[in-house]
């Protein structure tokens, strides 16, 4: 039941619970966490992100600060990006794999050091459900000149998205945003018109805070977008300037539309050990030039072919709304299990994610799902299901 009442202590809370509450958030659990479902609508939300400028509280993500003359080596060995390759101020989105090549989780790492020395820092961002096993498969791992320091919950992580965000954070703050490349970040002035508002590097997070803020030219919706990383006590007040300069307060329920239109994973249903990134067809986010846990299995899945493939699903018919676990059949065999869906706020018809034999993956194949008992038409698509610009 949504409420926006308090959950049980049991739940973490980030440092914006009582902007949420402030704000009218309905707060439920998530992944162990007490978050904003939604403040006003679902639709109001996603549309704002879509035509302006949305911000989300990303508290609950894991921020690990991983830090050492090893420290590349241990992330390259744990995830399929080839983490030494990565130049000061990149972000790389990766996967942390098994050994037989099933997905624990989606990350994104971050080279924070300038390169002067031999000494490494990055920061690494796993999923909320996920950060303490990954946290603690880094530690069996790690060499004595490697270091591990989680940062939640001493962080607040603001996500800014939408066609307006570079502008409402110049207006807030004063910084220039123009030269921070997509995937890159940077350390800018917490107090507008303090230092350079041009970005930094160089700085770990026990340095950079709290006179800086770490800003990463990423996102979840497939708008202009940045995150922002800054210390916990600056998370209220900053929100609340954010919001003053334009922005609309989005929960988890706007950020999954937003995410599926583009034709993201979810952890927890496009991927929970199941399935590789070649089955979700990821392979780009898969560095084979290195060593890394999982590699063997995906290298013959790369020969063999993945048996399976992450395909986006149209249900054009009016009131027909995929949800996860909608049945895709093919005449009377059933092809699979929809892991998404739901209806797109931009095309106005329900969507869906679903692996499907690679037989029938192709885009324009026919297929019925089983929708309250019903047989409804759906068609496969290429993703993603919106076709826009890449974000400037």
């Amino acid at each position: 039941m949504i409420t926006d009442r308090p959950h049980p202590v049991s739940l973490h809370r980030t440092p914006l619970t009582e902007f949420h509450l402030r704000h009218g958030a309905h707060l439920v659990p998530f992944a162990g966490w007490e978050m904003p479902l939604y403040y006003t609508s679902i639709l109001a939300e996603h549309h704002a992100v879509r035509t302006g400028a949305g911000l989300f509280d990303v508290s609950h993500m894991g921020i690990l600060a991983v830090s050492g003359a090893h420290a590349a080596d241990l992330l390259a060995r744990r995830t399929t990006a080839d983490v030494p390759r990565l130049v000061p101020g990149q972000v790389r989105y990766t996967f942390f794999l098994e050994t037989a090549g099933g997905i624990v989780d989606d990350l994104l790492v971050s080279r924070l050091d300038d390169g002067t020395s031999l000494a490494r820092e990055y920061v690494a961002v796993p999923n909320a459900g996920r950060a303490d096993e990954v946290e603690e498969i880094l530690r069996q791992h790690r060499l004595p000149d490697t270091t591990l320091v989680r940062w939640n919950p001493k962080t607040a992580f603001l996500a800014v998205q939408g066609p307006r965000a570079r502008e409402t954070l110049e207006r807030t703050f004063g910084w220039t945003l123009s030269g921070l490349p997509f995937y890159h970040t940077a350390w800018f002035p917490a107090a507008p018109g303090a230092g350079s508002p041009g970005g930094r590097l160089g700085l770990g997070i026990a340095q950079g805070f709290p006179t800086s803020y770490l800003v990463s030219r990423t996102g979840y919706t497939g708008e202009r977008g940045y995150e922002i990383l800054l210390p916990a006590e600056d998370g209220d007040a900053v929100a609340e300037r954010l919001l003053a300069a334009g922005a609309v307060p989005c929960g988890l329920a706007a950020r999954d539309t937003l995410r599926l239109e583009q034709g993201y994973l979810l952890s927890g249903q496009e991927f929970q050990r199941d399935h590789t990134p070649l089955e979700a067809g990821q392979e780009r986010f898969v560095d084979f030039d290195h060593e890394f846990v999982g590699r063997s299995a995906l290298e013959k899945q790369r020969t063999d072919g993945p048996a399976v493939r992450l395909v986006g699903l149209v249900v054009e018919e009016e009131g027909a709304i995929p949800r996860h676990g909608t049945p895709v059949r093919l005449g009377d065999v059933v092809l699979g299990a929809a892991t998404s869906g739901g209806l797109s706020p931009t095309l106005g018809h329900g969507i869906a994610l679903a692996y499907l034999p690679r037989e029938h993956a192709a885009p324009g194949t026919e297929v019925t799902l089983t929708l309250h008992g019903r047989d409804v038409p759906a068609r496969v698509t290429s993703l993603p299901f919106r076709t826009t610009p890449k974000p400037a």
